[in-house]
């Protein structure tokens, strides 16, 4: 018999085999992320419909695979496989594919598409609403999307309530519980702070903000800054939304919006310095990672972490604007020449309640959060009603900030998060502002000199920290 002069090509391994059918799930995944993006930059009013249509197909066509008995097979086939001395990360690698394919498959596929038009419509019919201060006009599917919700945390399951099955979706390790008991002390410390500062005596004031900037000299300003802080143009871009908003579609391609106002420069500037954050850590995450769940950020928490910390613990720090303020002051040489650094440090710093989110002060902003928090889950619940909202809204601004919005746009219509159902979303935003307080003290714990680096406009050194703690290793460890 005449031996072979080839060798027969090995078997694939079954973790190779699943590591494929995740890569090709991230591609299916990106590219209904760019539909997204497009949805929120380019794309025409008209195309609406279509549009939904489309990423109803790609939520489809990601549901069938993440639940198939191919895919279900290989991950079993992989952790039979498993086998003393493997990597740590290919051990969590399984852990997370059999948690995101147990979660999938707890969602029939008619649910999926069913939810994601409604989510489309709902979106769309948000944005109309908002531009025309008209909340009747959205509240129709808001309750389709709470009523949606419930069906989801019921599909999901859960043991003491149902929004802990939806804040699982963003928060691993986080509970109804943790987040009252949490909000709880951090309201009352809260209203502590403000009481003092409102007993203080001091009076500052914001003028020098709210004065005619150009846009574009704002958006070269702020793309400047970014791109000091090690935010790279060469794998992302900035365009505009209705809402600012950081998205991913590999660690090569992240992409930032924001919003302008010619008659506030705070808007674009921190908003752009935020989504700066956001982006970097999704820059940051290591390649062998890319295309699997291992390549996604740990939580929303500690991506959060990463936002508040370049906008506020950096972008309105003294040693910053010590260093940038002359730069700001030669791109508006008319409105800040005559602005002293003292006064435009105390602008950006100024602690007084107010209606956007986006734009409160460090002190106030977390009482934003509470409110939207006890609201959805009224409304998952079945407390309140969609269509009582503003009513409530109102009220609880009243109770917590001592101010009522004049109208919804400046109330409950500001933000997009309900028109896409990310109801357990909103207290991932406190507890991202309470975890980048930790992660800078241990920052500069570990690199001394951050503060006088931050006056030389140079971060290599937080965001080399930042890296090597949080960005590269993705999903590999629990928000814990």
């Amino acid at each position: 018999m005449a031996q072979s002069t080839t060798a027969d090509a090995p078997a694939a391994m079954p973790l190779d085999n699943l590591k494929t059918q995740l890569a090709d799930i991230a591609n299916l995944e990106q590219a209904a992320s760019l539909l997204s993006w497009d949805q929120e930059t380019q794309m025409p009013p008209g195309a609406a419909p279509a549009r939904g249509e489309q990423l109803t197909t790609l939520a489809k066509i990601i549901h069938e695979k993440v639940t198939s008995k191919v895919l279900g097979d290989t991950l079993q086939q992989s952790q039979q496989a498993l086998t003393e001395g493997v990597r740590d990360e290919d051990k969590v690698l399984l852990e997370l594919t059999d948690r995101m394919v147990s979660r999938s498959r707890k969602l029939p596929s008619e649910f999926v598409e069913t939810w994601t038009r409604a989510v489309n419509a709902s979106h769309h019919a948000w944005i109309e609403a908002r531009s025309n201060n008209d909340f009747q006009q959205f509240a129709p599917h808001l309750q389709t999307m709470v009523e949606l919700s419930r069906k989801r945390a019921d599909y999901l399951g859960y043991d003491d309530h149902p929004y802990d099955a939806l804040h699982d979706l963003y928060e691993r390790d986080s509970s109804t519980a943790t987040i009252k008991r949490v909000f709880a002390d951090l309201r009352d410390a809260t209203k502590d702070v403000l009481a003092k500062i409102a007993n203080s005596g001091t009076m500052l004031s914001d003028a020098p903000l709210r004065q005619d900037f150009d846009e574009t000299a704002q958006e070269e300003f702020a793309a400047g800054v970014i791109k000091r802080f090690g935010y790279s143009f060469e794998h992302g871009r900035i365009d505009r939304s209705v809402h600012p908003f950081a998205t991913s579609f590999s660690n090569c391609d992240v992409r930032i919006t924001t919003r302008y106002e010619d008659g506030f420069l705070s808007p674009a500037l921190f908003g752009t310095m935020h989504e700066s954050g956001h982006a970097m850590y999704e820059q940051g995450i290591a390649a062998k990672f890319q295309r699997s769940p291992l390549g996604n950020a740990a939580s929303l928490g500690i991506h959060e972490s990463q936002s508040r910390l370049w906008e506020n613990l950096v972008g309105r720090s003294l040693p910053f604007w010590e260093g940038a303020y002359p730069l700001l002051q030669e791109t508006f040489p008319k409105q800040l020449e005559a602005v002293s650094l003292a006064d435009f440090y105390a602008a950006i710093n100024v602690v007084s309640p107010s209606f956007i989110r986006v734009e409160a002060d460090e002190v106030t902003y977390n009482l934003h959060i509470m409110v939207r928090f006890e609201l959805e889950l009224d409304l998952i619940e079945g407390h309140l009603h969609a269509a009582d909202l503003p009513e409530a809204w109102n009220t609880k601004y009243q109770d917590y900030l001592g101010i009522s919005p004049s109208t919804d746009a400046l109330g409950c219509l500001q933000d997009i998060h309900w028109s896409g159902g990310s109801f357990g979303y909103f207290p991932t935003y406190s507890m991202g502002n309470l975890m980048s307080v930790q992660l800078f003290n241990a920052a500069l714990a570990a690199e001394p000199s951050i503060h006088e680096d931050m006056r030389a406009l140079k971060f290599d050194k937080l965001l080399t920290w930042m890296r090597n703690h949080v960005h590269q290793h993705g999903s590999l460890y629990t928000p814990q």
